[in-house]
């Protein structure tokens, strides 16, 4: 869907570059997740993929077609959901719907959207009186208007209770089923681990490290069996090398006498992963 080669950008007035050499592929179809803390480049090559930034070095292909040489008929394919909300306060949540509709030349049905994230009823309440859940779920309303082949979401749930949060990444993996690609970026690593197939880090304008979470998981965990049993009403935890497990024998012994409580492989988390990749902490900002 996009390929992207060897992207160099400096903003006007900084003379270190921001991005330093990118180069990725998004393949159509997929959920692709682009990771790293804040200031890492995230943002900025979101805008230039999605041709809110120029004057970069490299190339971006968009379908095959260089996006520096697409007109205004690219816009009718992408669809963005930028992390704050910006909406017309003024006007109720229908009118800025409609407003942003006759943008473009095909439309979604907005009905089944908002219905599907609990917008429908207030249709007609002014944005002013929107919580920021709402404004957050309307934004992503507003990113499906044109029903676009392409899908940019920056930080798409923070911000969401855990229920409207679940419906929105059930929109997103239903929109991956029907052949649409998307491009994710987030600090909540449980959205990570439970949409992308594939996901980069960033750091300091450079990609550090890309595979699927899966894969990522277990080159970054450890090769580990970890038990937990009851013995005289305390937890005692304990750990076994994976290689050769089938003949250790005082594995299989807690396994037969033991209350078991848990029983897990060392796999890390994405957010241990984020730290040790990236050599720094998550950051909400």
């Amino acid at each position: 869907m996009f390929k992207v080669e060897n992207l160099h950008f400096t903003y006007p007035k900084n003379k270190e570059e921001t991005i330093k050499g990118l180069s990725f592929e998004i393949n159509r179809g997929e959920i692709f997740g682009f990771l790293g803390p804040s200031g890492a480049g995230k943002s900025t090559t979101q805008k230039i993929l999605i041709k809110l930034l120029e004057n970069y070095e490299g190339i971006i292909s968009y379908n095959g077609n260089n996006i520096a040489e697409l007109d205004d008929s690219f816009f009718e394919d992408i669809g963005v959901s930028f992390e704050m909300p910006i909406h017309f306060t003024k006007m109720t949540a229908m009118e800025n719907i409609q407003f942003f509709m006759k943008l473009y030349k095909r439309n979604h049905d907005v009905e089944t959207l908002m219905k599907r994230l609990g917008l429908w009823d207030d249709r007609d309440k002014m944005v002013s009186e929107y919580s920021k859940g709402m404004k957050i779920r309307l934004n992503f309303v507003r990113a499906m208007l044109n029903s676009p082949q392409m899908l940019f979401l920056d930080e798409p749930t923070n911000g969401l209770d855990p229920a409207n949060a679940m419906i929105l990444k059930d929109m997103i993996k239903e929109f991956r089923a029907q052949g649409g690609t998307v491009f994710i970026t987030s600090h909540i690593m449980a959205d990570i681990d439970q949409l992308c197939d594939r996901v980069a880090f960033i750091v300091n304008g450079q990609i550090i490290e890309m595979d699927s979470p899966r894969n990522l998981k277990i080159k970054y965990g450890k090769r580990v069996i970890k038990v937990e049993y009851k013995e005289n009403g305390k937890t005692v935890g304990v750990e076994f090398p994976m290689d050769d497990i089938a003949n250790n024998e005082a594995f299989f012994d807690i396994l037969k006498s033991k209350e078991i409580e848990t029983l897990h492989s060392g796999e890390t988390t994405l957010e241990e992963i984020f730290i040790q990749v990236t050599g720094v902490g998550l950051n909400h900002e």
